[in-house]
């Protein structure tokens, strides 16, 4: 099993996890990913992981990988008391040759992770699994926005980047074309990958990012595909030697700001900009308070409140019924995360 710290990377077998966790948490270590698929299905062995952590070492951050068949009132009321992210690998189902997915199970699963507000992400490939198809990867990432999970990963590509060269001369993600999945279509899912992994989890749009989407009247993953274009014109594209994760989230909001300012004009919706610019603004910063303790000011066309109301769901109807209100915000942390005051 291998967890990594800020730190290190510490390789850890199954068998000594229970014993090995405590003490190193006491060495200073504070962040524990867990990616051992043997503890993701063993409820049994979930259970007691958590109870050890809970007890032994209630600071921790923990990245934990959980089947979501598992997922009950139950262990989320435990998971519930500690720092974790829990990762869901969102899988298909082989059926008549075609990888079906189970919409019902996920859909569940992440209502009562989100009812809890307990973060997650779904972790998903694209070619990997038998009868997979370019459409049945674009529908499972539109679901997966659709659940609002905090991040979407895509494990190609950390095995791409310790992985050899395929044909082309990219790092091989390990997809191969079938009859239902061609090359061009393996690459296009490659790039539209990419743009998620850049917009959506590095940018940190989970807040925004379905009212705007909404708004827009796109599909996520149609979304995604016009913004590897722009990338690309923007030498920032999977094609270059960009890490989203690299970049400060200053210059991923911008790089959001310019790229849905376009989209807006391009979809004949300029009108619902100024709210839209203010989301990305606002949540933007209050994300920064809590992950990099940068206190900031913004300036908004319309009341903070009424942006972070359920009003907002839907932009054109907001924009309808709501008065601009432009003020300044002052954006810190609160003792419950971030907090604003108008100024």
């Amino acid at each position: 099993m291998k967890m990594n710290s800020k730190q290190s990377e510490i390789e850890v077998s199954g068998g000594e996890l229970m014993e090995s966790l405590p003490r190193l948490y006491e060495s200073g270590v504070t962040e524990f990913y867990v990616h051992d698929q043997k503890i993701a299905s063993d409820r049994k062995a979930l259970l007691s992981l958590i109870e050890l952590v809970g007890e032994t070492c209630q600071n921790l951050f923990l990245s934990l990988p959980i089947q979501a068949k598992l997922i009950d009132r139950e262990l989320v009321d435990k998971l519930a008391e500690l720092y974790v992210s829990i990762e869901i690998p969102l899988e298909g189902e082989l059926k008549n040759g075609s990888l079906t997915l189970n919409r019902k199970l996920y859909k569940n699963k992440a209502d009562i992770l989100n009812h809890a507000g307990l973060v997650f992400g779904f972790r998903m490939g694209w070619g990997i699994q038998k009868g997979d198809s370019f459409k049945a990867f674009r529908d499972r990432l539109d679901f997966a926005t659709s659940l609002f999970p905090n991040h979407i990963d895509f494990p190609q590509f950390e095995q791409a980047v310790i992985g050899t060269i395929d044909a082309s001369g990219s790092p091989d993600t390990g997809a191969r074309p079938t009859g239902t999945y061609s090359s061009k279509d393996l690459d296009f899912s490659r790039s539209i990958a990419f743009a998620c992994r850049t917009f959506y989890t590095a940018g940190r749009a989970v807040p925004w990012f379905n009212q705007l989407v909404s708004a827009l009247k796109i599909s996520p993953s149609t979304l995604f595909a016009d913004a590897d274009e722009w990338q690309q014109c923007n030498n920032c594209s999977i094609y270059t030697d960009f890490v989203p994760e690299e970049a400060a989230h200053k210059e991923l909001e911008k790089m959001q700001l310019t790229f849905f300012k376009e989209k807006f004009e391009e979809k004949h919706k300029g009108h619902l900009w100024p709210a839209a610019e203010d989301l990305i603004r606002l949540n933007g910063a209050m994300s920064r308070v809590i992950q990099e303790g940068e206190e900031c000011q913004v300036e908004l066309s319309y009341n903070p409140d009424d942006l972070l109301s359920p009003a907002a769901a839907n932009l054109a109807k907001f924009c309808d019924s709501v008065t601009e209100e432009p003020c300044a915000v002052k954006i810190f942390e609160g003792r419950d995360g971030a907090s604003y005051k108008i100024l």
